[in-house]
Protein backbone atom coordinates (compact mmCIF):
# COMPACT_ATOMS: atom_id res chain seq x y z
CA UNK A 1 0.00 0.00 0.00
CA UNK A 2 1.23 3.74 -1.07
CA UNK A 3 0.76 6.68 1.60
CA UNK A 4 2.09 10.21 1.90
CA UNK A 5 3.21 11.94 4.06
CA UNK A 6 5.07 15.66 4.40
CA UNK A 7 8.24 16.89 6.33
CA UNK A 8 10.39 19.98 5.43
CA UNK A 9 14.14 21.19 4.27
CA UNK A 10 15.63 24.06 5.33
CA UNK A 11 17.61 26.11 2.49
CA UNK A 12 18.89 29.51 3.57
CA UNK A 13 16.49 30.89 5.80
CA UNK A 14 13.69 29.38 3.41
CA UNK A 15 11.90 25.66 3.92
CA UNK A 16 10.73 23.47 1.18
CA UNK A 17 8.08 20.98 1.56
CA UNK A 18 9.01 17.63 1.00
CA UNK A 19 6.98 14.72 -0.14
CA UNK A 20 7.98 11.13 1.85
CA UNK A 21 6.07 8.38 -0.31
CA UNK A 22 6.45 4.94 1.06
CA UNK A 23 5.24 1.53 -0.68
CA UNK A 24 4.81 -1.37 1.11
CA UNK A 25 4.94 -4.53 -1.20
CA UNK A 26 5.24 -8.04 -1.30
CA UNK A 27 9.43 -9.20 -0.98
CA UNK A 28 11.65 -8.09 1.62
CA UNK A 29 13.94 -5.21 1.66
CA UNK A 30 14.24 -1.64 3.19
CA UNK A 31 15.01 1.05 0.43
CA UNK A 32 15.35 4.80 1.02
CA UNK A 33 15.47 7.21 -2.11
CA UNK A 34 15.48 10.91 -3.08
CA UNK A 35 19.40 11.92 -1.75
CA UNK A 36 19.54 11.47 2.15
CA UNK A 37 22.36 12.12 3.61
CA UNK A 38 23.61 9.48 6.22
CA UNK A 39 21.62 10.60 9.16
CA UNK A 40 18.65 10.13 7.52
CA UNK A 41 19.97 6.55 6.25
CA UNK A 42 20.52 5.13 9.73
CA UNK A 43 17.07 6.53 10.60
CA UNK A 44 15.60 2.67 10.18
CA UNK A 45 17.79 1.55 13.62
CA UNK A 46 15.85 4.43 15.37
CA UNK A 47 12.69 3.62 14.03
CA UNK A 48 12.92 -0.04 14.25
CA UNK A 49 14.03 0.39 18.03
CA UNK A 50 11.18 3.28 18.86
CA UNK A 51 8.65 1.37 17.53
CA UNK A 52 9.62 -2.20 18.79
CA UNK A 53 9.73 -0.47 22.21
CA UNK A 54 5.95 1.07 21.78
CA UNK A 55 4.31 -2.04 21.03
CA UNK A 56 4.31 -2.10 17.20
CA UNK A 57 7.18 -3.00 14.31
CA UNK A 58 8.69 -2.39 10.56
CA UNK A 59 7.00 -4.84 8.66
CA UNK A 60 8.66 -7.76 7.14
CA UNK A 61 8.10 -6.70 3.43
CA UNK A 62 9.90 -5.09 0.86
CA UNK A 63 9.70 -1.12 1.88
CA UNK A 64 10.33 1.79 -0.77
CA UNK A 65 10.48 5.16 0.50
CA UNK A 66 10.83 8.09 -1.71
CA UNK A 67 11.66 11.10 -0.59
CA UNK A 68 10.62 14.01 -3.72
CA UNK A 69 12.08 16.16 -5.23
CA UNK A 70 14.02 13.20 -5.31
CA UNK A 71 16.93 15.65 -6.87
CA UNK A 72 17.44 17.94 -3.55
CA UNK A 73 19.41 16.75 -0.92
CA UNK A 74 17.91 15.99 2.29
CA UNK A 75 19.83 16.03 5.80
CA UNK A 76 19.45 15.33 9.11
CA UNK A 77 17.56 13.13 11.76
CA UNK A 78 13.91 15.38 11.56
CA UNK A 79 12.86 12.88 9.65
CA UNK A 80 12.78 9.68 11.75
CA UNK A 81 9.09 10.98 12.74
CA UNK A 82 7.90 11.62 9.20
CA UNK A 83 9.08 7.88 8.08
CA UNK A 84 8.06 5.95 11.39
CA UNK A 85 4.13 7.35 10.85
CA UNK A 86 4.55 6.70 7.04
CA UNK A 87 5.40 3.30 7.46
CA UNK A 88 3.11 2.61 9.83
CA UNK A 89 0.33 4.29 7.98
CA UNK A 90 1.60 2.37 4.55
CA UNK A 91 2.03 -1.42 6.49
CA UNK A 92 -1.90 -0.41 7.47
CA UNK A 93 -0.73 -0.48 11.38
CA UNK A 94 -2.44 2.47 12.05
CA UNK A 95 -5.70 4.12 10.12
CA UNK A 96 -4.50 7.43 9.62
CA UNK A 97 -7.21 9.20 7.56
CA UNK A 98 -6.05 12.86 7.08
CA UNK A 99 -2.41 12.29 6.97
CA UNK A 100 -1.67 14.39 4.20
CA UNK A 101 -3.46 18.09 6.23
CA UNK A 102 -0.10 17.79 8.90
CA UNK A 103 3.25 18.58 8.20
CA UNK A 104 5.19 16.11 10.45
CA UNK A 105 8.79 16.34 11.82
CA UNK A 106 10.80 14.81 14.83
CA UNK A 107 14.60 12.91 15.78
CA UNK A 108 13.25 9.83 17.36
CA UNK A 109 15.18 8.04 20.65
CA UNK A 110 15.32 5.00 20.92
CA UNK A 111 12.31 4.67 23.41
CA UNK A 112 9.76 6.70 21.47
CA UNK A 113 10.58 9.94 22.63
CA UNK A 114 11.48 13.50 20.73
CA UNK A 115 14.50 15.52 20.16
CA UNK A 116 14.35 19.09 18.94
CA UNK A 117 14.82 19.85 15.95
CA UNK A 118 16.22 22.96 14.26
CA UNK A 119 14.65 25.57 11.59
CA UNK A 120 10.90 24.63 12.98
CA UNK A 121 9.99 28.39 12.13
CA UNK A 122 11.02 28.94 8.74
CA UNK A 123 8.81 25.36 8.35
CA UNK A 124 6.13 26.54 10.08
CA UNK A 125 6.03 29.50 8.10
CA UNK A 126 6.00 27.28 4.68
CA UNK A 127 3.81 24.91 6.21
CA UNK A 128 1.25 28.13 6.54
CA UNK A 129 1.56 29.47 3.12
CA UNK A 130 1.21 25.84 1.38
CA UNK A 131 -2.16 25.73 3.43
CA UNK A 132 -1.51 22.42 5.87
CA UNK A 133 -4.00 22.42 8.96
CA UNK A 134 -1.32 21.41 11.52
CA UNK A 135 2.26 21.41 12.35
CA UNK A 136 3.15 18.17 14.62
CA UNK A 137 6.56 18.38 16.03
CA UNK A 138 8.77 17.87 19.15
CA UNK A 139 7.25 19.80 21.88
CA UNK A 140 10.90 22.14 22.51
CA UNK A 141 10.09 23.66 19.78
CA UNK A 142 6.17 23.84 19.63
CA UNK A 143 6.58 27.96 20.99
CA UNK A 144 8.79 28.68 18.32
CA UNK A 145 6.45 27.57 15.70
CA UNK A 146 3.46 28.77 17.37
CA UNK A 147 4.54 32.42 16.70
CA UNK A 148 2.99 31.58 13.06
CA UNK A 149 -0.69 32.43 12.78
CA UNK A 150 -3.30 30.51 11.17
CA UNK A 151 -1.78 27.04 11.95
CA UNK A 152 -2.35 24.76 14.45
CA UNK A 153 1.07 23.36 15.87
CA UNK A 154 1.16 20.52 18.32
CA UNK A 155 3.93 19.86 20.24
CA UNK A 156 4.30 16.37 21.17
CA UNK A 157 7.01 14.16 23.44
CA UNK A 158 6.62 10.69 21.82
CA UNK A 159 5.52 8.88 19.19
CA UNK A 160 3.12 7.29 20.64
CA UNK A 161 1.52 10.54 20.76
CA UNK A 162 0.94 10.57 17.79
CA UNK A 163 0.22 7.55 16.86
CA UNK A 164 -3.34 7.52 19.39
CA UNK A 165 -4.07 11.16 17.61
CA UNK A 166 -4.72 9.18 13.96
CA UNK A 167 -5.42 5.92 15.10
CA UNK A 168 -7.45 6.20 17.98
CA UNK A 169 -8.50 9.83 17.86
CA UNK A 170 -7.01 11.17 21.07
CA UNK A 171 -6.39 14.97 21.27
CA UNK A 172 -3.50 16.76 20.73
CA UNK A 173 -2.94 20.17 22.80
CA UNK A 174 -2.14 22.74 20.49
CA UNK A 175 0.20 25.23 21.53
CA UNK A 176 -1.24 28.92 21.15
CA UNK A 177 0.85 31.76 21.68
CA UNK A 178 -0.18 35.54 21.52
CA UNK A 179 2.51 36.52 19.51
CA UNK A 180 2.43 40.28 20.02
CA UNK A 181 2.23 39.82 23.91
CA UNK A 182 4.97 37.60 24.25
CA UNK A 183 6.73 39.92 22.07
CA UNK A 184 6.42 42.90 24.22
CA UNK A 185 6.42 40.75 27.53
CA UNK A 186 10.13 40.17 26.28
CA UNK A 187 11.16 43.53 26.08
CA UNK A 188 13.28 43.90 29.19
CA UNK A 189 16.28 46.10 29.18
CA UNK A 190 19.70 44.27 28.89
CA UNK A 191 21.74 43.71 32.38
CA UNK A 192 24.46 45.90 30.95
CA UNK A 193 23.82 49.90 31.39
CA UNK A 194 25.99 52.66 30.60
CA UNK A 195 25.52 54.69 33.81
CA UNK A 196 27.70 51.82 35.17
CA UNK A 197 30.70 53.43 32.72
CA UNK A 198 32.81 56.26 34.97
CA UNK A 199 33.57 59.04 32.25
CA UNK A 200 34.12 58.88 28.76
CA UNK A 201 31.52 61.32 28.14
CA UNK A 202 33.08 61.49 24.48
CA UNK A 203 33.02 58.22 23.68
CA UNK A 204 29.15 57.94 25.02
CA UNK A 205 28.61 60.45 22.14
CA UNK A 206 30.12 58.77 19.99
CA UNK A 207 27.94 55.50 20.67
CA UNK A 208 25.08 57.38 20.86
CA UNK A 209 25.88 58.66 16.84
CA UNK A 210 26.40 55.19 16.14
CA UNK A 211 23.23 53.87 17.48
CA UNK A 212 21.05 56.24 15.86
CA UNK A 213 22.49 56.00 12.61
CA UNK A 214 23.01 52.40 12.82
CA UNK A 215 27.15 53.18 12.08
CA UNK A 216 29.85 50.78 11.89
CA UNK A 217 32.34 51.92 14.76
CA UNK A 218 35.77 50.71 16.06
CA UNK A 219 37.45 51.85 19.25
CA UNK A 220 41.19 52.18 19.55
CA UNK A 221 42.94 52.65 23.00
CA UNK A 222 45.22 50.92 25.70
CA UNK A 223 44.24 48.07 27.74
CA UNK A 224 41.98 48.91 30.38
CA UNK A 225 40.17 51.98 28.54
CA UNK A 226 36.92 50.77 28.69
CA UNK A 227 36.33 49.50 25.23
CA UNK A 228 34.94 46.11 25.55
CA UNK A 229 32.42 47.40 28.58
CA UNK A 230 31.33 50.47 26.02
CA UNK A 231 30.27 47.58 23.50
CA UNK A 232 28.61 45.37 25.67
CA UNK A 233 26.74 48.43 26.81
CA UNK A 234 25.72 49.36 23.23
CA UNK A 235 22.48 47.05 22.58
CA UNK A 236 21.11 48.51 25.73
CA UNK A 237 20.81 51.83 23.66
CA UNK A 238 19.94 50.64 20.11
CA UNK A 239 15.88 50.95 19.39
CA UNK A 240 13.34 48.21 20.49
CA UNK A 241 13.36 45.33 17.50
CA UNK A 242 9.97 45.57 15.50
CA UNK A 243 7.97 42.50 15.61
CA UNK A 244 9.27 41.68 12.17
CA UNK A 245 12.63 42.63 12.83
CA UNK A 246 12.29 39.96 15.71
CA UNK A 247 10.52 37.32 13.02
CA UNK A 248 13.56 37.65 10.82
CA UNK A 249 16.02 37.52 13.56
CA UNK A 250 14.37 34.83 15.22
CA UNK A 251 14.17 32.71 12.06
CA UNK A 252 18.20 32.59 11.40
CA UNK A 253 18.35 31.52 14.91
CA UNK A 254 16.05 28.70 14.41
CA UNK A 255 17.78 27.43 11.46
CA UNK A 256 20.88 27.05 13.66
CA UNK A 257 18.31 25.54 16.41
CA UNK A 258 19.44 28.89 18.52
CA UNK A 259 15.56 30.01 19.98
CA UNK A 260 15.06 29.37 23.29
CA UNK A 261 12.15 28.24 24.95
CA UNK A 262 10.28 32.01 25.10
CA UNK A 263 9.86 31.65 21.20
CA UNK A 264 10.65 35.11 19.55
CA UNK A 265 13.44 36.95 20.20
CA UNK A 266 12.60 40.27 21.63
CA UNK A 267 16.75 41.48 22.58
CA UNK A 268 18.43 42.35 19.55
CA UNK A 269 21.56 39.72 19.17
CA UNK A 270 25.25 40.44 20.41
CA UNK A 271 27.93 38.26 18.83
CA UNK A 272 30.98 38.26 20.11
CA UNK A 273 33.09 35.95 17.99
CA UNK A 274 36.75 35.16 19.19
CA UNK A 275 40.08 36.25 17.13
CA UNK A 276 40.66 32.59 16.20
CA UNK A 277 37.32 32.14 14.29
CA UNK A 278 37.62 31.03 10.71
CA UNK A 279 35.84 32.94 7.73
CA UNK A 280 33.34 29.88 7.06
CA UNK A 281 32.26 30.39 10.92
CA UNK A 282 32.16 33.96 10.35
CA UNK A 283 30.39 34.67 6.98
CA UNK A 284 28.38 31.41 6.91
CA UNK A 285 28.99 28.29 4.95
CA UNK A 286 30.35 24.35 4.91
CA UNK A 287 29.46 21.76 3.08
CA UNK A 288 25.61 22.24 4.37
CA UNK A 289 25.92 25.70 3.77
CA UNK A 290 24.93 27.44 7.99
CA UNK A 291 24.78 31.16 8.37
CA UNK A 292 27.86 32.68 10.05
CA UNK A 293 28.09 34.66 13.19
CA UNK A 294 27.58 38.25 10.71
CA UNK A 295 23.93 36.27 9.99
CA UNK A 296 23.08 35.53 13.35
CA UNK A 297 24.05 39.53 14.76
CA UNK A 298 21.49 40.54 11.78
CA UNK A 299 19.53 43.42 13.21
CA UNK A 300 22.15 43.28 16.42
CA UNK A 301 25.86 43.88 16.82
CA UNK A 302 28.63 42.20 15.82
CA UNK A 303 31.32 42.43 18.41
CA UNK A 304 34.84 42.00 16.85
CA UNK A 305 37.35 42.78 19.92
CA UNK A 306 40.81 42.80 19.47
CA UNK A 307 40.34 43.48 15.32
CA UNK A 308 44.19 43.49 14.07
CA UNK A 309 44.40 39.34 16.09
CA UNK A 310 41.91 38.24 13.52
CA UNK A 311 43.54 36.78 10.26
CA UNK A 312 43.26 39.29 7.42
CA UNK A 313 41.29 36.72 5.16
CA UNK A 314 38.81 36.47 8.08
CA UNK A 315 38.54 40.24 7.79
CA UNK A 316 38.40 40.68 3.71
CA UNK A 317 35.73 38.22 3.40
CA UNK A 318 33.75 40.80 5.80
CA UNK A 319 33.74 43.14 3.37
CA UNK A 320 31.16 42.78 0.90
CA UNK A 321 28.26 41.77 3.24
CA UNK A 322 29.23 45.16 5.41
CA UNK A 323 28.68 46.93 1.77
CA UNK A 324 25.64 44.92 0.85
CA UNK A 325 24.07 43.91 4.08
CA UNK A 326 23.42 39.79 2.94
CA UNK A 327 26.19 37.17 2.04
CA UNK A 328 25.84 34.44 -0.70
CA UNK A 329 26.66 31.59 -0.23
CA UNK A 330 27.07 29.50 -3.77
CA UNK A 331 27.76 25.62 -3.91
CA UNK A 332 27.94 23.49 -7.46
CA UNK A 333 24.02 22.63 -7.05
CA UNK A 334 22.80 25.77 -5.13
CA UNK A 335 22.87 29.16 -3.62
CA UNK A 336 21.39 30.69 -0.27
CA UNK A 337 21.11 33.60 0.34
CA UNK A 338 21.36 34.94 4.24
CA UNK A 339 20.53 38.43 5.39
CA UNK A 340 23.33 40.45 7.81
CA UNK A 341 22.31 44.15 8.18
CA UNK A 342 24.29 44.36 11.39
CA UNK A 343 26.40 47.30 13.34
CA UNK A 344 29.79 46.19 13.19
CA UNK A 345 31.55 47.30 16.91
CA UNK A 346 35.49 46.56 16.30
CA UNK A 347 37.99 47.62 19.36
CA UNK A 348 41.90 47.35 18.83
CA UNK A 349 45.16 48.55 20.90
CA UNK A 350 47.36 51.15 19.38
CA UNK A 351 50.34 48.85 18.75
CA UNK A 352 51.13 45.25 19.74
CA UNK A 353 52.32 46.65 23.08
CA UNK A 354 49.14 48.14 24.01
CA UNK A 355 50.06 51.36 24.78
CA UNK A 356 49.68 54.40 22.94
CA UNK A 357 52.84 56.52 22.46
CA UNK A 358 52.70 56.72 26.17
CA UNK A 359 56.25 57.71 28.03
CA UNK A 360 54.90 56.62 31.22
CA UNK A 361 53.64 52.93 30.01
CA UNK A 362 55.05 50.03 30.92
CA UNK A 363 55.44 48.59 27.35
CA UNK A 364 56.11 50.97 24.38
CA UNK A 365 56.22 50.00 20.44
CA UNK A 366 58.01 52.03 17.53
CA UNK A 367 56.53 53.89 15.27
CA UNK A 368 57.28 51.22 12.75
CA UNK A 369 56.00 47.99 15.00
CA UNK A 370 52.58 50.14 14.90
CA UNK A 371 52.52 50.86 11.69
CA UNK A 372 52.94 47.13 10.67
CA UNK A 373 50.56 46.34 13.38
CA UNK A 374 47.99 48.62 12.11
CA UNK A 375 48.37 47.68 8.79
CA UNK A 376 47.14 44.15 9.68
CA UNK A 377 43.58 45.89 8.78
CA UNK A 378 43.37 46.88 5.40
CA UNK A 379 42.27 50.16 3.96
CA UNK A 380 38.76 49.00 2.50
CA UNK A 381 37.83 47.82 5.20
CA UNK A 382 38.52 50.49 7.62
CA UNK A 383 36.65 52.49 4.77
CA UNK A 384 33.48 50.84 5.68
CA UNK A 385 33.71 51.72 9.15
CA UNK A 386 32.01 55.37 9.75
CA UNK A 387 33.60 56.04 12.65
CA UNK A 388 37.33 56.00 14.45
CA UNK A 389 37.34 57.28 18.03
CA UNK A 390 40.19 56.88 20.70
CA UNK A 391 39.18 55.53 23.98
CA UNK A 392 41.80 56.69 26.41
CA UNK A 393 41.98 56.02 30.14
CA UNK A 394 39.96 57.16 32.89
CA UNK A 395 41.60 59.50 35.43
CA UNK A 396 40.96 58.09 38.96
CA UNK A 397 39.28 61.19 40.46
CA UNK A 398 36.38 60.03 37.88
CA UNK A 399 36.67 56.50 38.88
CA UNK A 400 36.06 57.05 42.28
CA UNK A 401 33.27 59.52 41.52
CA UNK A 402 29.86 57.93 43.01
CA UNK A 403 27.70 60.09 40.43
CA UNK A 404 25.79 58.07 38.25
CA UNK A 405 26.34 58.34 34.28
CA UNK A 406 23.10 58.65 31.97
CA UNK A 407 21.46 55.92 32.19
CA UNK A 408 20.85 53.90 28.93
CA UNK A 409 17.09 54.18 29.30
CA UNK A 410 17.54 58.25 28.93
CA UNK A 411 20.07 57.67 26.02
CA UNK A 412 17.92 54.94 24.21
CA UNK A 413 15.14 57.89 23.86
CA UNK A 414 17.13 60.25 22.13
CA UNK A 415 18.46 57.52 19.57
CA UNK A 416 14.39 56.08 19.20
CA UNK A 417 13.52 59.47 18.12
CA UNK A 418 16.59 60.21 15.82
CA UNK A 419 15.45 56.44 14.40
CA UNK A 420 11.89 57.70 13.86
CA UNK A 421 13.09 60.55 12.08
CA UNK A 422 14.80 58.21 9.61
CA UNK A 423 12.07 55.73 9.02
CA UNK A 424 9.68 58.71 8.26
CA UNK A 425 12.09 59.73 5.73
CA UNK A 426 12.89 56.40 3.95
CA UNK A 427 9.48 55.40 4.37
CA UNK A 428 9.01 54.71 0.08
CA UNK A 429 12.16 52.10 0.46
CA UNK A 430 12.17 48.90 0.95
CA UNK A 431 15.81 48.34 1.70
CA UNK A 432 16.77 51.59 3.50
CA UNK A 433 15.46 52.02 7.15
CA UNK A 434 18.39 54.37 8.64
CA UNK A 435 21.29 56.77 7.65
CA UNK A 436 23.78 54.28 7.09
CA UNK A 437 22.35 52.00 4.87
CA UNK A 438 21.84 55.31 1.92
CA UNK A 439 23.19 54.63 -0.86
CA UNK A 440 24.78 57.48 -3.14
CA UNK A 441 21.39 59.15 -4.67
CA UNK A 442 19.82 59.63 -0.87
CA UNK A 443 23.21 60.86 0.35
CA UNK A 444 23.17 63.70 -2.37
CA UNK A 445 19.74 64.18 -1.74
CA UNK A 446 19.36 64.04 2.26
CA UNK A 447 22.97 65.48 3.03
CA UNK A 448 22.70 68.88 0.81
CA UNK A 449 25.49 71.29 2.30
CA UNK A 450 25.50 75.25 2.03
CA UNK A 451 28.95 76.72 0.86
CA UNK A 452 31.11 77.13 3.95
CA UNK A 453 30.01 73.11 4.66
CA UNK A 454 31.25 72.12 1.05
CA UNK A 455 34.65 74.35 1.42
CA UNK A 456 35.34 72.58 4.86
CA UNK A 457 34.55 68.91 3.81
CA UNK A 458 37.43 69.47 0.87
CA UNK A 459 39.59 70.87 3.47
CA UNK A 460 39.27 68.31 5.07
CA UNK A 461 39.45 65.90 2.66
CA UNK A 462 42.78 67.43 1.08
CA UNK A 463 44.23 67.25 4.08
CA UNK A 464 43.58 63.73 5.53
CA UNK A 465 43.69 62.42 1.81
CA UNK A 466 40.10 61.02 2.55
CA UNK A 467 38.96 58.54 -0.19
CA UNK A 468 35.00 59.12 -2.12
CA UNK A 469 33.88 56.28 0.23
CA UNK A 470 35.12 58.15 3.33
CA UNK A 471 33.55 61.28 1.89
CA UNK A 472 30.41 59.74 1.86
CA UNK A 473 30.88 58.06 5.74
CA UNK A 474 31.23 61.33 6.90
CA UNK A 475 28.04 62.65 4.84
CA UNK A 476 26.11 59.86 6.39
CA UNK A 477 27.43 60.31 10.15
CA UNK A 478 26.49 64.45 9.72
CA UNK A 479 22.99 63.31 8.81
CA UNK A 480 22.88 61.48 11.65
CA UNK A 481 24.02 64.03 13.92
CA UNK A 482 21.47 66.46 13.02
CA UNK A 483 18.82 63.98 13.27
CA UNK A 484 20.03 63.93 16.77
CA UNK A 485 19.73 67.60 17.14
CA UNK A 486 16.01 67.20 15.27
CA UNK A 487 17.82 69.60 12.73
CA UNK A 488 16.86 69.45 9.17
CA UNK A 489 19.68 70.58 7.36
CA UNK A 490 23.15 69.29 7.31
CA UNK A 491 25.68 72.67 8.44
CA UNK A 492 29.11 72.85 9.29
CA UNK A 493 29.29 71.84 13.48
CA UNK A 494 27.60 68.46 12.50
CA UNK A 495 30.84 68.29 9.15
CA UNK A 496 33.38 69.46 11.82
CA UNK A 497 32.08 66.79 14.56
CA UNK A 498 31.68 64.07 11.34
CA UNK A 499 35.45 64.68 10.28
CA UNK A 500 36.27 64.17 14.17
CA UNK A 501 35.74 60.53 14.38
CA UNK A 502 37.81 59.41 11.33
CA UNK A 503 41.04 58.93 13.09
CA UNK A 504 42.99 56.66 11.70
CA UNK A 505 42.38 58.59 8.64
CA UNK A 506 44.52 61.63 9.78
CA UNK A 507 47.94 61.85 8.75
CA UNK A 508 50.76 61.79 11.85
CA UNK A 509 48.06 59.96 14.10
CA UNK A 510 51.04 57.65 14.51
CA UNK A 511 53.30 60.91 15.16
Amino acid sequence: MLKKIFGSAVFGVEATTITVEVNVDSGIGYHLVGLPDNAIKESNYRIAAALQNNGYKIPGKKITINMAPADLRKEGSAYDLTLAIGILAASKQIIAEDLERYLIMGELSLDGSLQPIKGALPIAVKAKEEGFKGFILPSQNAKEAAIVDGLEVYGIDSIKQVINYFDKGEPLEETIINTREEFYKNLEFPEFDFSDVKGQEGIKRCMEIAAAGGHNIILIGPPGAGKTMLAKRLPSILPPMTLYEALETTKIHSVVGRVKDTGLMAQRPFRSPHHTISNVALVGGGSYPQPGEISLSHNGVLFLDELPEFKREVLEVMRQPLEDREVTISRAKFTVTYPSSFMLVASMNPSPGGYFNDPNAPVTSSPAEMQRYLSKISGPLLDRIDIHIEVTPVPFDKLSDDRKGETSVDIRKRVTKAREIQTDRFKESDVVHYNAQMNTKQIRKYCLLDDASKQLLKTAMERLNLSARAYDRILKVSRTIADLEGVEEVNGSHISEAIQYRSLDREGWLG
